[in-house]
């Protein structure tokens, strides 16, 4: 991608066909399924890529076992509408990014024999849903076989599981990764450039937005045919932005996860733990050498200033526990992420866990606006599908094919799984690293190691021991505009979602090279690393988990 400075230049001032205001996945998926068509598009987000909803998921690619207990218990048919397209493209997801992606057996633990028969039905019926799609037939295993999959099960009253397939996936390096196949494409892309008004050109119609850029501290204009918002939990400051008078659509979910160590679960497979005090599902999943548990779902009033509370916490441990032989303690916590759902109501009095995770397109009739509103990680492609057919019918031009289905994403060109190995090859690449490597980047690896090999300390990990390197921090932010450390650590090498030590210990070398790349003066460099460390530390004292020395 080019550096934040050639890319204002290329932005400021001129006129696009499609403005796209949103850097998450939906953003993303709008930006680069526009590009496609031949539209001349511009990307804005108002903080950085990913640094919302869409790198604080469960890292499933699914269709949602929960979206087919509701359809069912419900009689829900826009549930099971959302379960049947998320099942479609999950395996679009799958083929597009292969090396951000993968699937992984869940297993259902089951201590009535009531329950075996009420989980092996609806999992037969989710691969039936799956059709051509499904990755794997679902199974009965007995008590002895779940067991042996899951050592850490507690077995007491065990009769068996029910074991089933799903994706999963690297939220946060796949919506990177989109930002940069839309770049690849031609389209031009900005993060911290925050929309803070509409001028209206012929007709009453959307036809400029002021973008305030945080980084340089400056106002600057865009030009576009048409604007589509996709900013999720942010959707209706936008749609009120274009038009004050509008009834505001969008509800919002908490969800938290927690991430612990990999040898709780003892087990290369997910679990599913089948009933919450909520009438939920749970999901404890290996994820990148780590065990993700989550993610609860509490209805909020507002998107910002999101806490890690500590009834949160006890509520996941709670429920995980009860399925483990050992019980877990939130001392064993190395991680975790909060995010918000933003989900699109119909203005009916409804709690956010009944509310379908549908989208909706909405153009204003005012001022032109095309709002997509609602959805799900892995249905993103389809949402932006809808939307860009929306554009080009706003814009009075015929629906083209969209080019998206089977687009394969950057970094995946000539992408095999052994394709680590010949990383591992080049002088000071250690398995380690080279393995890491090829699941963040797919083939654009090499284009990381060709910095370590420029610049022989580049080629040091971050923190010793651990695979992300020094090359990997100065890629994130010459070639992917990480302008901050949390940018870097969390967002781009995902170290920070696996380990708040470990993203403390990492800190000071980022903040080097984030000095040295874009000429920090030794205040400032030594100011962000204090405010980082600092707001690490508050996330564990509102948790109420000890800080990390």
């Amino acid at each position: 991608m080019k550096t934040r400075e050639e890319a204002l230049r290329a932005i400021e001032g001129k006129t696009f066909d499609v403005c796209v205001i949103g850097g998450g996945a939906t953003g993303s998926g709008c930006a680069l399924d526009s590009q496609l068509r031949g539209l001349k598009t511009v990307q804005l987000e108002a903080e950085d890529f990913a640094s919302g909803a869409s790198s604080a998921s469960t890292k499933m690619v699914h269709g949602g076992v929960r979206y087919l207990q509701e359809a069912i218990r419900n009689l829900d048919f826009k549930e099971y509408r959302v379960l049947k397209e998320a099942l479609h493209e999950r395996v679009h997801m799958l083929q597009n990014a292969p090396f951000l992606t993968n699937t992984r057996f869940f297993l259902t633990p089951c201590y009535r024999w009531l329950d075996v028969a009420y989980f092996a039905t609806g999992l037969k019926l989710y691969d039936w849903i799956a059709g051509r799609d499904g990755l794997a037939p679902s199974t009965f295993l007995s008590r002895e076989q779940a067991l042996h999959r899951m050592p850490s099960l507690a077995s007491s009253g065990l009769v068996g599981a029910v074991m089933y397939a799903d994706g999963q996936f690297n939220d946060a390096r796949y919506n990177i990764t989109l930002v940069k196949t839309f770049a690849d494409a031609g389209g031009e892309t900005l993060n911290y450039a925050r929309v803070v008004a509409f001028e209206r050109g012929a007709a009453g119609r959307l036809a400029t937005a002021i973008v305030a850029d945080k980084i340089s501290r400056r106002d600057f204009v865009v030009h576009a045919r048409s604007f589509v918002n996709a900013t999720g939990s942010y959707a209706d400051n936008i749609r009120r932005m274009a038009t004050p008078d509008v009834p505001l659509r969008i509800k919002f979910s908490k969800g938290v996860h927690l991430v612990l160590p990999l040898e709780i679960l003892c087990s290369t497979e997910a679990m599913l733990i089948p009933k919450t005090e909520d009438g939920r599902v749970l999901f404890a999943i290996p994820w990148l050498g780590s065990l993700l548990v989550g993610t609860t779902d509490d209805e909020i009033d507002s998107p910002d200033r999101l806490h890690l509370e500590a009834e949160e916490v006890q509520y996941l441990l709670r429920h995980l526990n009860r399925y483990l032989a050992q019980p877990v303690s939130a001392a064993q916590i190395a991680s975790a992420m909060v995010g918000v759902r933003p989900l699109v109501s119909s203005g009916e009095s409804r709690s956010t866990k009944k509310i379908a995770r549908t989208h909706e397109v909405e153009l204003d009739s005012k001022s032109g606006l095309i709002s997509i509103m609602g959805g799900k990680w892995t249905t993103y492609r389809a949402m932006a599908q809808d939307t860009i057919d929306a554009v080009q019918k706003y814009l009075g031009i015929a629906i083209s094919q969209c080019q998206t289905l089977r687009h394969m994403l950057s970094g995946s060109e000539d992408y095999s799984t052994d394709y680590w190995k010949a990383l591992a090859k080049l002088d000071g690449v250690t398995e380690l690293s080279a393995r890491h490597l090829a699941e963040q980047f797919g083939t654009r690896a090499s284009k990381v190691m060709d910095l370590a090999r420029e610049q022989a300390e580049l080629a040091a990990p971050l923190v010793e021991g651990l695979a992300p390197t020094r090359a990997e921090a100065a890629f994130a932010i010459r070639d992917e505009m990480a302008v901050s450390i949390e940018d870097v650590l969390s967002r781009r090498i995902g170290l920070q979602t696996h380990s708040w030590k470990h993203a403390i210990r990492a800190a000071p070398a980022v903040a080097e090279l984030l000095a040295r790349e874009l000429g920090w003066s030794e205040k400032r460099k030594q100011e962000a690393l204090d405010q980082y460390v600092a707001k690490i530390h508050e996330i564990m004292a509102e948790a109420g988990l000890a800080r990390e020395p």
